[in-house]
């Protein structure tokens, strides 16, 4: 396979490259030379995905200081990487979409003339990996060649994203080939910036004023600059999953989601499958791993973040997790919370931003209810429990394979059909534990409002709301308001014959006292089960004003203690309250002009009457 002439000084020096042929290689090879002719790096690599390959990969980052090896007696194959203090999350504000018609990406999005930011980032790339190599990385969203799913290709100059992205997609020659057979790929390009001079070492994670993050919907293109936090640089995952897929779903028919996928399955061995959209800090990986507290019945995990939902030919909607892996928040995790998520952190994971105990192990804010006497914090000092600061980043993360996951079920790669869908968010006052959506248009109307208080409503008055639509307004890779059409679109669809129930939950109701009305974790399956028996017509609902809710009989509250005028409250609606909900929904929806479809504010004018009437 030849080398393509780049008009460089020195061309870059070949590493390991595929042995691949087919039509479509020819036009790939091309844009990695001409992304290697804009970065000039000194090196190209295409990763092969192997173990060994992985391997040399980490001892390599750890020979360099760019990792720490953690004990293998504690955390076997596992590593802690430390980041630079001003690179430790997403950062919205330097995110962009650049679609061609400003409109397209809608008044919830930074919008960037793609011409202009092209010209920017061709400014800002130009010579950003000198020094370094260029790591090719060909990866799958979904299993290799399923039909649900998309594939796509990141260069990038950070080992730390290559062996992140080993960890969340399928990496390999495999998915090189159905490139090479003329399968469409999309274009993703990352590097951290600050180019090396002559001499000068690699720090383990560059300093950069500059960041960027720019989505090309119009092209289907990622380019991010000057961060190496994996947000930023995992392009494959909020990048690519969301913000392009949700471009591709919207062109395509089909549905690119922030959400968690279950399996539910009953004392009787059947099955249901939960997709759920929740906001962070609402509770959303505890869910993914459910431990219920009912004997008999059972929860396996088959996705904690994101989900592609397709219509299939049966007139259901079928899902799949495209990732391999969990980017999880460490703080708040622990044996208390999330048991699974512990014991599936037992080793071959990367640690990013957490504290490092003297024995070698990682230690962060809730994995145990007394913190150690001494650590290094995640900044690298010394920490003790009197140093007034938290000793892991708020947003230190762990990276694991999803195979790992105790609960995982055998079969999680494939595509399920969904029964049922949630919406949640984290709201002290106002929406009940429970309510189901009375159709398909009710259930997007309710999606759409989805928030979370920013503040603690004790005194029962509603507070400043963060709106977080579907849990997916930093995701959505156009305007909104053609998101929320493209789901009723889909809900129209003559073909979708059997749509999954759609509900809104809220496990975060406070009482005047401040206190957690419903217990939570664990107790939350006794809501989901009640869901279940609901979609199979063995459980009554209520009407009200927002939707249809339990009556308290009907849930099984067996083993756990929630007083009777702890549940009257949970499900109390008061119309005064939610008139003044809908003024704020009305608000919302008004940034979106005349693109708010009409379906969306006659289900907000069907709301009031009912309140009124109330």
């Amino acid at each position: 396979m030849a080398l393509v002439d780049i008009e460089t000084p020195t061309a870059p020096a070949r590493g390991r490259w595929p042995q691949v042929e087919g039509p479509g290689m020819a036009a790939l090879e091309e844009w990695v030379y001409e992304i290697a002719e804009l970065t000039q790096p000194d090196r190209i690599h295409w990763v092969s995905g192997t173990r060994a390959e992985n391997r040399a990969l980490l001892e390599q980052m750890v020979e360099d200081g760019k990792l720490i090896k953690l004990n293998p007696e504690w955390r076997p194959g596992s590593y802690l990487a430390r980041s630079h203090p001003s690179d430790v999350a997403r950062t919205e504000a330097r995110t962009f979409i650049a679609s061609e018609r400003k409109i397209d990406a809608g008044p919830t999005n930074n919008w960037a003339d793609p011409a202009e930011m092209r010209a920017t980032l061709d400014g800002v790339f130009e010579g950003s990996m000198r020094g370094r190599t260029m790591y090719v990385v060909a990866f799958s969203m979904g299993a290799v060649g399923g039909p649900l799913s998309h594939i796509g290709v990141q260069v990038t100059d950070s080992p730390y994203a290559v062996a992140s992205i080993g960890v969340m997609t399928r990496v390999g020659d495999e998915v090189t080939q159905l490139i090479a057979d003329g399968a469409p790929w999309v274009k993703t390009v990352h590097s951290v910036g600050a180019p090396l001079k002559p001499g000068e070492e690699d720090v383990a994670w560059p300093y950069n004023d500059e960041k960027y993050i720019v989505h090309y919907p119009d092209t289907l293109e990622v380019w991010s600059y000057g961060s190496g936090y994996g947000g930023n640089a995992i392009l494959a995952k909020k990048c690519f999953a969301l913000r392009i897929a949700s471009v591709i779903g919207r062109n395509e028919g089909w549905l690119a989601e922030h959400m968690l996928l279950i399996r539910v399955i009953d004392p009787t061995g059947k099955k249901y499958h939960v997709a759920a959209a929740f906001p962070s800090a609402c509770g959303k990986t505890n869910l993914a791993m459910l431990r219920p507290t009912i004997p008999g019945w059972r929860v396996e995990t088959l996705g904690d973040d994101i989900v592609w939902i397709r219509p299939g030919e049966d007139g259901r909607l079928w899902a799949i997790n495209p990732e391999a892996g969990f980017f999880g928040v460490a703080p708040g995790t622990g044996e208390s919370t999330n048991v699974t998520a512990v014991e599936t952190l037992w080793g071959n994971t990367i640690f990013t931003n957490v504290a490092l105990r003297p024995d070698g192990d990682v230690w962060w804010e809730g994995l145990t209810d007394e913190a150690p006497d001494d650590l290094i914090d995640w900044e690298g000092n010394p920490w003790t429990p009197a140093s007034g600061r938290p000793a892991a980043h708020p947003n230190s993360r762990f990276t694991v394979r999803a195979a790992q996951c105790p609960q995982i079920a055998d079969d999680w790669e494939d595509a399920v059909p969904l029964d049922v869908i949630l919406f949640g968010g984290r709201r002290a006052t106002n929406v009940p534990l429970v309510v189901e959506a009375t159709d398909w248009n009710h259930g997007v109307f309710i999606g759409s409002t989805i928030s979370s208080e920013r503040t603690a409503a004790a005194e029962g008055t509603v507070g400043e709301l963060r709106r977080d639509p579907f849990a997916m307004l930093p995701f959505c890779g156009y305007n909104m308001a053609d998101y929320f059409a493209h789901w009723l679109e889909i809900g129209a669809s003559e073909e979708l014959t059997a749509p999954p129930a759609i509900f809104q939950v809220n496990w975060f109701r406070r009482g005047a006292d401040g206190r957690f009305l419903w217990p939570g974790f664990g107790d939350n399956s006794r809501v989901i089960e009640w869901i279940i028996r609901r979609i199979q017509g063995e459980a009554g609902a209520i009407e009200s004003p927002i939707g249809y809710l339990p009556d308290t009989d009907e849930l099984n509250l067996d083993g756990i203690d929630v007083p009777q005028a702890d549940l009257d409250e949970l499900f109390h609606v008061d119309a005064a309250s939610w008139s003044r909900e809908a003024d704020l929904t009305e608000e919302f929806y008004a940034q979106f002009g005349d693109r708010i479809p009409a379906e969306l504010t006659e289900q907000l004018a069907a709301l009031r009457s009912r309140l009124a009437e109330a």
